[in-house]
């Protein structure tokens, strides 16, 4: 496994080495988004407002990236093929194997990554679309290899108050516990990391606070689309009209036994806020739905990071 300084040197842009020893730039595909953060901040939003470009395709969580590529590319493309169409998330991504298998026999030569990255843009060529991207908060803690396998990759890391995500994440399934300190601990891990990994990045790189983009979502969304290289477009900011349908290829998850752990008219629920307007009373529900004592616990084990952020303790 590479060390974090040994991948940090392939974040800049690749190059070829031709006849002669020289060295030239090799050329990079166009710009890919991944929006990583700790989960209930905001990612499903940042996912859909971007996916509402005429231009950019995101999927449902992914999840399998990190996994995938730690395959090796001995692995071969039957390999991933059968890896991505047993994972767990595969049903939400509305692909059939048959058009994985399609897209995998085209990629000449096979690396893993080249066949991650023909899964995409099958996907978005599916939807009219030329630009594919990513939003899995979890990658929050894999930036480092995402970026060593994708010179493309570009990083739009969504901020909340970690009190507000607490409140959103505690009554879900997947929640890491329902205490304020497991809560505030899982916040802190994923933007810990993520920021930094970020900090190597550079400009692949950029923090959007949820808290800004619900005040301002035309100045927040330009600033992702500065990122991917793109215009901007009207129709991100009107991307509940068609989140619903998207939301839906989400379907029932259950567990390696077969038992359901959420249904797909929950999993609807759960993100039934991402389908509306924006709301900017969203910010700040810690102060009404939070006891004095679950602040307390929170800051106790996370107010230091709140403070960095300039979030008020």
């Amino acid at each position: 496994m590479r060390s974090f300084g040994s991948i940090r040197a392939l974040f800049g842009r690749p190059t070829l080495r031709r006849a002669g020893g020289d060295r030239s730039p090799a050329a990079v595909p166009p710009p890919a988004v991944f929006v990583v953060g700790a989960p209930r901040s905001g990612t499903t939003l940042v996912r859909l407002m971007l996916d509402s470009h005429p231009q950019v395709a995101i999927p449902h969580e992914t999840s399998f990236v990190p996994r995938a590529l730690a395959l090796g590319d001995d692995a071969g493309r039957e390999a991933l093929a059968r890896f991505l169409t047993e994972f767990p998330t595969w049903p939400d991504l509305a692909t059939s194997e048959e058009e994985l298998r399609e897209a995998l026999a085209r990629v000449e030569p096979f690396t893993l990554a080249d066949g991650l990255r023909a899964f995409y843009l099958r996907y978005a060529a599916a939807r009219g679309k030329t630009r594919w991207g990513d939003k899995t908060p979890s990658y929050a803690l894999h930036l480092p290899a995402i970026a060593a396998a994708f010179p493309e990759a570009r990083f739009v890391h969504v901020l909340r108050d970690g009190r507000d995500v607490a409140v959103s994440l505690r009554p879900l399934w997947f929640a890491p516990g329902q205490d304020m300190t497991s809560l505030a601990r899982e916040w802190s891990r994923h933007v810990v990391a993520a920021r930094a990994a970020g900090a190597e990045l550079g400009p692949r790189y950029l923090e959007l606070r949820y808290e800004d983009l619900l005040l301002d979502p035309r100045a927040e969304l330009s600033r992702a689309t500065n990122l991917l290289e793109l215009p901007f477009a009207p129709e991100m900011l009107r991307y509940f009209e068609g989140a619903t349908a998207r939301l839906r290829e989400g379907q029932a998850r259950h567990d390696a036994a077969g038992r359901l752990l959420v249904s797909q008219e929950q999993r609807l629920r759960n993100q039934e806020l991402a389908q509306r307007p924006l709301d900017p009373a969203r910010v700040g529900r810690w102060r009404a739905e939070l006891s004095a004592e679950e602040v307390a616990e929170f800051t106790s084990a996370a107010g230091g990071l709140l403070a960095s952020l300039g979030y008020s303790t």
